[in-house]
């Protein structure tokens, strides 16, 4: 395992299998991705720069896509979550859509190899 498995791994459910979730979607968009931290979190990272990192506070499971312009691309479709310009946050009991999550990982790793 590494540092995004291994920090998954202590959270409780239903935290636990959401943010899994979403890194599983990550890990299939962009194959080729390896673990590791970022700005103090743990973060999927391709051509060793960060693509997306998964957090869970207190009261909301958070992602950031690294890039205020994907967040930006994205908040027309994320009526109902907390946005702010590095982060979306969300809940088990309101995950993001998998389509959202997809994209993200598609215009971050846009970003990283243009």
């Amino acid at each position: 395992m590494g540092v995004v498995d291994d920090s998954l791994a202590d959270l409780p459910e239903p935290d636990r299998g959401c943010l899994q979730h979403v890194v599983g979607i990550a890990r299939a968009v962009a194959r080729d991705t390896t673990e590791g931290m970022s700005y103090g979190m743990p973060a999927l990272k391709l051509d060793g720069k960060p693509l997306v990192g998964v957090v869970a506070a207190a009261k909301h499971l958070s992602i950031f896509p690294f890039s205020p312009a994907v967040v930006e691309a994205v908040a027309p479709r994320l009526e109902g979550f907390s946005l702010s310009k590095g982060t979306i946050r969300f809940t088990a009991a309101h995950p993001l859509p998998d389509d959202v999550v997809e994209e993200i990982v598609r215009l971050r790793t846009a970003e990283i190899r243009k």
